[in-house]
């Protein structure tokens, strides 16, 4: 791997926020950020990706490629979940392996949006219809986990019918607005579009970077907890995503020849959900315990991901 990659990565601004907020915690720091700008944060973040998106995706020929991609990033999460399973439920109850299987076979958009702007830093572009994909990919893997858990556990494990998770998987907020913002920026003219450029692209890298610097503040908050856990999760939230990483990374080249593209099938396969599987799991398996999977999700794959693991994603990508 580059060293002057990872170095250059490690010196981002956006990065160098996330450990902020980290020491933040460390050090008792009275520093936070507010709830409600929080979330306006995340909202204006998936936003932005989805609108750009859609922008690219009216410029792409809709043609074989494209569909294949599509049918690449849904299979990708059909299988992360299924095999992850088997490993987890050796020392893990099934709940918790259904539900952290569902974690990391689904996708984080915090991640992806992190990926972007470490692709723009190396000039390197990906095609729109990767939001598309990033989209399709979150709900796949939470309904392979609950029928997982369904399949492996007790009656009682789950608690609610498969229609209302999937419909829940698609409607949940962060799924439900980059989808929207993707077929709005489909719809717009690019005359309307450059209208809210300045709000769409010219702001994003300093929201990014607030956004993150609230990210090391939740998991500072949460790693002391994750750690209790022992040492087979904590191995885990780090060796998973770097397989599926780097086998992504390698399979990829015979969807498509493109480097931003298969840089961002590389991250989403590597990437973990701590918003939408929570939320949907809160519902169907509420004998999963979120004070597992979800810091191993935000405390140790996410900052993992975006300090170590986007360099060798793309180095794996360029060697290959």
């Amino acid at each position: 791997m580059n060293l002057d990659l990872l170095l250059q990565n490690l010196t981002n601004p956006a990065l160098l926020f996330f450990v902020l907020g980290i020491l933040a915690v460390k050090f008792k720091s009275d520093l936070e950020i507010p709830n409600n700008s929080s979330k306006f944060i995340s909202l204006y973040l998936l936003f932005s990706i989805g609108f750009k998106g859609g922008q690219e995706l009216v410029h792409s020929e809709l043609n074989l490629s494209i569909l294949w991609a599509l049918l690449f990033g849904v299979l990708v999460a059909c299988i992360i979940p299924c095999y992850t399973f088997f490993i987890l439920k050796r020392k893990l109850s099934i709940e918790n392996s259904g539900a952290i299987a569902a974690a990391y076979g689904s996708v984080s958009a915090v991640t992806f949006v992190t990926a972007v702007s470490f692709l723009e830093i190396q000039n390197i572009s990906f095609n729109g219809h990767m939001v598309a994909v990033m989209a399709l990919m979150e709900a796949p893997a939470i309904i392979i986990g609950v029928i997982l858990i369904r399949f492996f556990g007790s009656k009682e494990s789950c608690n609610s019918n498969m229609g209302s998770i999937i419909k829940h998987s698609f409607t949940n907020g962060s799924v439900f607005l980059i989808i929207g913002s993707l077929i709005i920026g489909f719809l717009a003219s690019d005359k309307e579009a450059m209208g809210i450029k300045p709000f769409t692209t010219d702001i994003f890298k300093g929201f990014l970077a607030i956004f993150l610097l609230d990210m090391g503040i939740v998991c500072g908050k949460k790693i002391n907890d994750f750690l209790k856990s022992g040492w087979f999760t904590a191995v885990f939230a780090i060796v998973i995503p770097l397989v599926n990483g780097v086998f992504v990374a390698v399979i990829s080249q015979f969807i498509t020849a493109d480097t931003g593209d298969r840089f961002m099938f590389a991250v989403l396969a590597a990437s973990a959900s701590y918003i939408a599987v929570p939320a949907a799991m809160k519902m169907a398996v509420p004998k999963a315990n979120p004070g597992l999977f979800v810091p191993m999700a935000l405390a140790v794959s996410f900052p993992f991901n975006i300090t170590v693991g986007m360099p060798i994603y793309l180095a794996v990508i360029n060697y290959f």
